[in-house]
């Protein structure tokens, strides 16, 4: 038999809490959580899956007019240095140009490599922790304007301008990275 506390008040009487028999339609709360008053109404969901990922990628820099500059890819309002994920048995220096290439129209060649990021997102039922792994690089040919479908639009511009305008402090730190790179070359 379950039981829970009710308050049964005759009339007149003090308040005081008795132990009556539970009603047929309440079940007892589970333990964890629900045990303490978290929620015990609710269904439990699934655990989630978690799964690492990896990625690779560059920061494009060369000389501007007025200085140094970077090639940044946007899609609605959202504006970001160009990674994207290995082929199977793919290197992750030949991902990050190959990405590069792909992302922005740029044929680049990597300078040395810059370090890492880390992040963490949900899929449904799943929880993925991403390392990219930048690599400071230049152009060697190609053009902006031949990037692919995945941004809607790439362009060079002034590294003051693309701290205002990445979106993620991850990335504005990893531009840091290569600028203090570039400057110690």
């Amino acid at each position: 038999m379950s039981l829970f506390f009710h308050q049964r008040r005759p009339l007149g009487s003090s308040r005081r809490a008795e132990i009556a028999p539970a009603p047929a339609d309440i079940t007892r709360p589970r333990a964890g959580r629900a045990a303490r008053g978290h929620n015990s109404h609710m269904v439990r969901r699934p655990s989630r899956r978690v799964r690492d990922a990896i990625a690779a990628g560059g920061v494009v820099m060369r000389e501007g007019a007025r200085g140094p500059e970077v090639v940044i890819a946007g899609r609605e309002g959202m504006w970001v240095l160009p990674k994207g994920t290995p082929d199977q048995d793919e290197r992750i220096e030949d991902t990050a140009t190959r990405e590069v290439r792909e992302e922005t129209g740029l044929d680049v060649r990597i300078v040395r490599p810059l370090g890492t990021i880390e992040y963490w997102f949900a899929l449904p039922r799943q929880r993925v922790h991403k390392t990219v792994h930048f690599f400071l690089m230049e152009a060697t040919g190609g053009d902006t304007g031949q990037h692919d479908h995945e941004y809607e639009e790439v362009r060079w511009v002034p590294v003051e301008e693309a701290r205002r305008l990445l979106t993620f402090d991850t990335y504005r730190d990893m531009l840091e990275r290569a600028i203090a790179s570039a400057a110690a070359a």
